[in-house]
């Protein structure tokens, strides 16, 4: 993973959203984590973190976040009306507590596995809190490089889909998408089914970038 060519992408976005008079609230990139930390995060997970997440927290950044907002007059496609922000985040060190609600979740609410809609809860690893309830989530059925899987509270269209193969696949990809925010609706424009992921090179993607002045 070009590391540098990521930062480069989200400087591309920051620059776009404020040329059209959106607003950029925060971009953190805190440093890499270490291999203890790591570690301590396992043992307290009780789970070992995919492959490629660790690699983009021991080599990129351990806390990654941005957010950014289109301005209210901005007039959009009928395809993106849907889309008003990116939002994408990551911590280690937040991770047992965005895990601990997903669990709170299947006990209050999703507890029973055999349920279709229940079971895409389980078995999972919360990182990434949309801010509505839903969650972005490694699926830990598959314990060396885990998919990624949205997990909706409420009947959302996008819950259980698969965003991408893995971690850094989601980076590469989302990114090229400026970093759309994290809440279904705002993403599914760029899939073509439960299993595609998001797509960065199909034609949404194309007239996406192209309506909002991304060179990426």
């Amino acid at each position: 993973m070009d590391y540098e060519l990521i930062k480069e992408r989200i400087e591309t976005v920051v620059s776009s959203i404020q040329q059209i008079g959106g607003g950029v609230q925060e971009v953190v990139i805190e440093e890499p984590v270490s291999q203890e930390q790591i570690l301590q995060t396992e043992e307290q997970l009780g789970v070992k973190l995919p492959k490629s997440f660790k690699k983009v927290l021991q080599e990129f950044s351990g806390n990654f976040s941005l957010r950014w907002f289109l301005p209210d007059n901005r007039e959009q496609p009928n395809e993106f009306r849907e889309i008003f922000c990116g939002t994408p985040h990551w911590s280690l060190e937040l991770l047992p507590q965005f895990d601990e609600a997903r669990k709170a979740w299947i006990d209050n609410v999703f507890p029973n596995p055999e349920n279709e809609y229940d079971v895409v809860w389980h078995n999972k690893l919360a990182f990434c809190e949309v801010g509505n309830g839903d969650y972005l989530a490694f699926d830990m059925n598959d314990d060396m490089d885990a998919p990624i899987v949205y997990l909706s509270h409420d009947d959302g269209k996008g819950h259980g889909y698969k965003i991408a193969n893995n971690f850094i696949e989601l980076i590469e990809n989302w990114s090229r998408l400026g970093f759309v925010g994290c809440e279904d609706w705002q993403w599914l424009p760029f899939t073509t089914s439960s299993i595609s992921g998001i797509n960065p090179d199909g034609e949404a993607a194309r007239r996406f970038r192209t309506w909002l002045g991304l060179k990426i």
